[in-house]
């Protein structure tokens, strides 16, 4: 492509709302523009990139015998009403009426809708199993849309679902699939973990689900990694420890005045004891639909809460933080709570707190905290499960190895979702004996917008993208400073040598000047730059080839450049 021709424009300002690095850059470089909050319009150099994550994404699934498919972006309500979704499903789902009033949604995800094909064409075990995905765009109403791609409103979802007979036929296409997003993303050459996730309402309690999370600086999730015992994890499901703490021994109740002092921080410090010799008492309500439960929380007063933990072992509907007026009919001042002489509530203790030791909770009672709680004598009825985030300074699972936190990008997510769907729209097969049953279905997504914008987050400097090869828009910057004929005709020559041999060439024709030629280059960041200076050649005979990564440069010949751009390019991972 000669950039004389193409629709390309930079931009040397920033966006006001552009609070990370790939929003930034992929405003800046030209590759998107804003539609409105949330919605973009992708231009050309960004389409390639897409184009060529999305021929990755298809030649992987391919080969584990998954066959593309293309639901509609437009789905009645009716599907939705089946899966009992359309009552549940929040306002990020846009709902809307037609010309006859009928009730319709923008696709979110396709559970119903792959459910519904299934269930119209497949009726024996003898068919399965089912493996199909597709590639399309997907809508939900972010309530607030920012950083650019990565949390939009409309964005390009690869989405893939199978049914199996048995569980354990699930778990062995469960598996390819966890194989061929491993391979998706290291032919991507990013750096990726795996992690174990929570399903949320995706999958049922105690399923196998992963993240695939491009490692980000300016990740939005906090991941937990112990490389020597291959664990990694979500920080909201990891399991690790405290490891070795000093607690106080227990010893008879007695209270003290602690005025103003509310958090276990304030609390400790006043007493001039270790913060961990505390207990943090949170209030929690979990709506089970039909009924309120209110449970209070105790932890180690340095930890946190973790709420994907505590909605899973109440198994409830939803849950949030006791509202006040409820703590004040329970007698429960905020600050200052305990569970001591105290009733209309159910208690938890985390794993973290050991039941014999003494802990300094509250009393009850505004500005004043008790010593020498011990849960084991002071408790009669409570359940101790784990309940406290991750944090830096764990342990991880064999309870030696320090965890490390690590910043991260969703990009995929599987899931096993058993019978929710197929059940609950009556999608069924008759087994070998003739019975009627309802087939395991999996669920696999991929955010292939999202993993333009992650790769850019990962792999950036401060002068612009720094583009892994096999995504990058095109492979080589041509930069040419050409001004008499025969140089040019030189620079043509070139181009079409280079191109003859497949490699993507960009070549910046425009005539600019040296520096806002070079600039541009350094924005876009192809992998590779050439540059033919036409007083240097003249000079020297020689040509420039820069990597855009290591910032290695190396002076070629015109007849050793094409052996020596291979060499470049195949160091990079291309091959010829």
């Amino acid at each position: 492509m000669r950039l004389s021709r193409a629709y390309w424009q930079t931009y040397k300002e920033t966006p006001k709302d552009a609070e990370i690095a790939s929003h930034r850059l992929l405003m800046r470089a030209g590759l998107i523009n804003k539609t409105t909050s949330g919605i973009y319009s992708y231009l050309p150099f960004a389409v390639r990139t897409l184009q060529k994550i999305q021929t990755i994404i298809r030649e992987e699934l391919n080969k584990i015998g998954a066959q593309e498919v293309l639901m509609s972006f437009v789905t009645p309500a009716e599907l939705w009403k089946a899966s009992g979704r359309w009552e549940t499903m929040g306002p990020e789902m846009i709902r809307l009426k037609d010309r006859k009033e009928s009730d319709f949604c923008l696709s979110a995800t396709n559970e119903e809708t792959i459910t519904q094909i299934f269930s119209n064409s497949i009726t024996s075990y003898k068919s399965l199993p089912v493996n199909l995905y597709q590639i399309n765009t997907k809508y939900r109403d972010e309530v607030r849309p920012r950083f650019g791609l990565l949390r939009c409103r409309e964005f390009i979802m690869k989405d893939g679902y199978t049914f199996n007979l048995d569980k354990d036929s699930m778990d062995e296409i469960y598996e390819s699939y966890y194989q061929a997003y491993a391979s998706i993303f290291s032919r991507m050459n990013l750096e990726f973990i795996i992690v174990e996730a929570d399903g949320g309402a995706m999958a049922d309690a105690g399923a196998k689900t992963h993240e695939f999370q491009v490692v980000a600086d300016n990740g939005e999730d906090d991941i937990v990694e112990v490389k020597a015992l291959n664990y990694a994890a979500n920080v909201e499901t990891a399991k690790t420890s405290r490891g070795a703490l000093e607690f106080s021994p227990s010893s008879s109740l007695e209270e003290v005045e602690t005025k103003n002092l509310p958090t276990c921080a304030e609390v400790a410090k006043f007493l001039k004891i270790p913060v961990h010799q505390t207990l943090k008492t949170i209030m929690f309500t979990a709506d089970y639909g039909k009924k309120l439960s209110h449970y209070l929380i105790l932890l180690l007063g340095d930890d946190e809460l973790n709420e994907i933990k505590l909605k899973n072992t109440l198994k409830a509907k939803e849950i949030y933080p006791t509202k006040p007026e409820v703590l004040s009919e329970l007698d429960l001042p905020v600050g200052y709570m305990s569970p001591l002489s105290r009733s209309g509530f159910s208690v938890l203790v985390d794993e973290a707190i050991d039941l014999e030791s003494g802990y300094v909770v509250g009393a009850n009672k505004v500005d004043f905290h008790t010593k020498g709680f011990t849960p084991k004598r002071d408790l009669e009825n409570f359940r101790q499960v784990d309940l406290r985030l991750a944090k830096d300074g764990d342990l991880g699972p064999d309870g030696k190895t320090p965890v490390v936190l690590r910043k991260g990008i969703e990009v995929g997510h599987i899931f096993q979702l058993g019978d929710k769907y197929s059940k609950s729209m009556n999608a069924s097969v008759l087994d070998q004996n003739g019975k009627k049953v309802f087939p395991l279905m999996g669920c696999y997504g991929i955010g292939v917008s999202r993993t333009l914008a992650a790769a850019i987050e990962q792999n950036h400097d401060e002068n612009g993208i720094v583009w892994p090869l096999p995504i990058a828009p095109y492979e080589v910057y041509f930069a040419t400073l050409a001004k008499s004929p025969e140089n040019q005709k030189i620079c043509d020559e070139l181009y079409k040598e280079m191109t003859e041999l497949g490699i993507e060439v960009l070549m910046d024709d425009r005539g600019l000047g040296f520096g806002a030629m070079l600039k541009d280059a350094d924005l876009l960041g192809l992998p590779v730059r050439v540059l033919f200076g036409e007083r240097d050649y003249e000079k020297s005979g020689e040509l420039e080839i820069k990597v855009r990564h290591s910032g290695e440069v190396r002076k070629v010949t015109k007849e050793n450049f094409i052996s020596e751009l291979k060499n470049t390019l195949g160091s990079l991972g291309k091959k010829f």
